[in-house]
């Protein structure tokens, strides 16, 4: 079995399960045989999707770099689970917001949309992450061209305002939302400096 083999009958399914994991554990907590979600449950719940959100997009940021590194190519073949992965956790987020918190009342949601603007950072990376998704197949990629690299590199204005967003929220400790600033700016620096590189090599 040669090393696109591995990853597609061994690699993938693994990395599918073990995406799948968080999720589980909300499942298990909140029917109590994994844990519990504590006093706010809705709240729990909220945060948790929200962050692997965040943790998701930063590791699909992290793949290109560390395939161009390692020189792993095979890396890529992880990118788009990695990134509908990203999607499902942050429409996990929002629908949580959306039925559990809210209770699909537009009286509320207008309430808290104007109480705490920064619902409408999260709203915008929440389209952009379904507008990749929704292009994420080889054919729509072959269809749009040149658009489709364009819509994608958005992943990382969806990084920013993922953690704007979580940033905004924070009222204390903002320990965690400066890990992430941190990996997000190096992730970005990295972008900036590899294109540079490119293109002073194609300039000589």
């Amino acid at each position: 079995m040669n090393t696109l083999q591995k990853v597609r009958f061994v690699g993938k399914p693994l990395v599918f399960l073990l995406c799948l994991v968080p999720a589980a554990l909300v499942v298990g907590d909140a029917f109590e045989i994994t844990g519990r979600l504590g006093a706010n449950p809705v709240e729990e719940i909220q945060d948790r999707f929200g962050i692997w959100g965040i943790r998701f997009i930063m590791i699909t940021l992290a793949v290109t770099p560390l395939r161009r590194i390692t020189g792993w190519n095979w890396l890529l073949r992880f990118r788009r689970m990695l990134g509908l992965f990203t999607f499902f956790y942050v429409l996990m987020h929002f629908l949580n917001w959306l039925i559990l918190d809210q209770g699909l009342l537009l009286s509320a949601i207008f309430e808290d949309l104007t109480r705490r603007p920064f619902i409408m950072i999260g709203f915008a990376a929440l389209l952009l992450l379904l507008a990749m998704a929704a292009t994420s197949t080889d054919g729509m990629r072959r269809r749009m061209g040149r658009r489709w690299d364009k819509l994608h590199y958005s992943a990382y204005a969806v990084g920013l305002l993922g953690v704007w967003h979580y940033w905004w929220q924070i009222k204390k400790d903002t320990s965690d939302a400066w890990i992430y600033a941190i990996i997000l700016s190096a992730l970005l620096g990295y972008r900036i400096w590899w294109r540079r590189k490119l293109k002073k090599n194609r300039g000589g």
